[in-house]
């Protein structure tokens, strides 16, 4: 910490970074991207790796599970590592684990090993996020992060946001082994330029003795179940399922042991202080919501194209490129911004923007493609740059540096968990509208209505090669017909469902303060 201390705020040393620590943030903001990236790269290629590992449907989802529940448990974990063992060897760590893992994943042969390399990959590689958060807010001035927080904020929504189009890609190109492939010689270089770079600070060994393993535990019990519960519950019809009901008891069980450690232990393994601070409470709850739009839309849109639009990884990969490149082309808009407009302006128009996208997303219809999807891609890869640099900004701005590890973790950790709880609400009302809507166009699709008569005729006749099955195949049309029809009316009320969320919340940005310069200064 000498060397960051010597730099306080408003010297000379403080407006001039050295280079050996900006290259040294660069290759950790490059880590984090990988770690972030690994999230949704193969989202869009579960069907390819399923066929190589001779999976079911329902097994390769676990594939996505285990890495995110490994993570979710790591996220908040990696704050008290930090302490101890310092930057500098965590992210080393956790960026030769990764590549290492990586390279495993790439050879699995078979499903189990797979989930277990998988698990290792989110555990060790989600030592790097938090930490470039943390060191965003700690080693560089007040005055610079009107460039640094949009280069953070751009990393940690562009990587899940174009996880789904380089998955794509590479898998079409190549095979799906070189998802975890491409990472092998960036995760080399990371390793080696963190090791040899990163000087800002020392590690406390001595904490160690003061570890709350009972803290640890509680915490991986809680968090794991959770994200598990949300991941699999709509799946497996929520409580209707034995193992769901049970992990849920699980979850409320061990996290009110956790919360109870959290306040009482002597050197708690999540230090939950920094939620006494107003801006990092209320910023916490915005980066939950940000998760929801980031990770839910993620989901919704190729879920539309493939399943309504029938296209394939590649082609949802190039008309999702869109969103991406206009968070490429904000970022720096956004920074300019930061520096000239109150952040919490710009986080009720960020989130004003994704409301309006939404709400234009309510009206889809089963012949939208990438024309009709231009407008709601455009206003979500503005609005993620509007809101994440501000967000970024009012939860750690006003956070003194000692705190800054720690709550880099749990603000990122609500990020993921707003992402899961998203994706838990979102399949439960497609799931549920589905059916009202099926069950409403049933009635209006009766033999008593003309218009239904003559479209199954038509019907009829078009497939009248089949002979005396031409009836029964026409009714399993029309069937197919009334159930995609009810898919797209549930997709609507989904996105409708966002844009009352994104309107209710837009306003509440209000009630946090203004950030200035952290107590104790910016440069520590």
């Amino acid at each position: 910490m000498a060397a960051a201390a010597s730099a306080g705020p408003g010297t000379h040393a403080a407006a001039h970074m050295p280079a050996r620590r900006v290259f040294a943030f660069l290759a950790m903001v490059f880590g984090m991207f990988m770690a972030i990236l690994d999230i949704q790269i193969v989202s869009a290629s579960l069907a390819e790796i399923q066929a190589g590992l001779s999976a079911s449907a329902e097994e390769i989802a676990w594939v996505q599970t285990s890495y995110l529940i490994a993570e979710v448990i790591m996220i908040p974990l990696s704050g008290f590592l930090g302490r101890v063992l310092s930057t500098r060897i965590l992210f080393a760590v956790s960026a030769a684990g990764f590549t290492a893992a990586s390279a495993l994943c790439a050879t699995a042969g078979s499903l189990e090993q797979m989930i277990v390399y998988r698990a290792i990959q989110g555990f060790i590689g989600g030592g790097m996020i938090p930490s470039v958060f943390a060191a965003a807010f700690t080693i560089f001035p007040p005055s610079r992060r009107n460039i640094v927080s949009p280069l953070i904020g751009l990393v940690a929504t562009l990587a899940p946001t174009i996880g789904p189009t380089v998955g794509g890609y590479l898998t079409d190109l190549f095979s799906w082994h070189w998802l975890f492939l491409v990472n092998l010689i960036p995760g080399i270089g990371v390793t080696l330029a963190t090791w040899f770079l990163i000087d800002f600070d020392q590690p406390h060994f001595e904490l160690m003795r003061k570890f709350d393993w009972w803290g640890l535990l509680f915490m991986g019990l809680f968090l794991g179940t959770t994200e598990y519960v949300l991941e699999e519950g709509v799946r497996k019809d929520w409580f209707q399922d034995d193992l769901i009901l049970t992990l849920t008891v699980v979850a409320a069980t061990s996290g009110a042991a956790f919360f109870w450690r959290a306040l009482t232990a002597e050197e708690p393994i999540v230090d939950l202080r920094a939620f006494k601070d107003r801006n990092f409470a209320g910023g916490s709850l915005f980066s939950f919501v940000l998760g929801i739009g980031l990770y839910g839309l993620t989901y919704l849109y190729p879920v539309y194209l493939g399943r309504v639009r029938g296209l394939s990884a590649l082609q949802i990969g190039e008309t999702m490129f869109l969103t991406g490149l206009c968070m490429f082309l904000t970022a720096p808009l956004a920074g300019r911004l930061m520096g000239k407009l109150d952040p919490r302006v710009m986080l009720s128009l960020g989130l004003a923007g994704f409301a309006a996208g939404t709400w234009i997303a309510s009206g889809i219809t089963k012949d939208w493609d990438f024309d009709e999807l231009i407008w709601p891609q455009v206003l979500r890869g503005v609005s993620l740059m509007f809101c994440m640099v501000p967000i970024n900004n009012l939860a750690l701005g006003t956070l003194p540096p000692a705190r800054m590890k720690n709550a880099a973790g749990l603000y990122n950790v609500m990020r993921n968990l707003g992402g899961a709880v998203g994706l838990a609400v979102i399949n439960t009302v497609l799931n549920q509208r589905i059916d009202l809507h099926v069950e409403r166009l049933h009635e209006r699709i009766a033999y008593s209505r003309g218009v239904a008569v003559d479209t199954l005729a038509a019907m009829q006749q078009s497939l009248s090669r089949l002979g005396s099955d031409a009836e029964t195949a026409a009714l399993a049309k029309m069937a197919a017909l009334v159930r995609r029809e009810a898919l797209v009316m549930a997709f609507g009320d989904a996105f409708l469902l966002l844009t009352v969320m994104f309107v209710a919340i837009a306003a509440m940005g209000f009630l946090l303060k203004k950030p200035g310069a952290p107590a104790g200064g910016g440069g520590h």
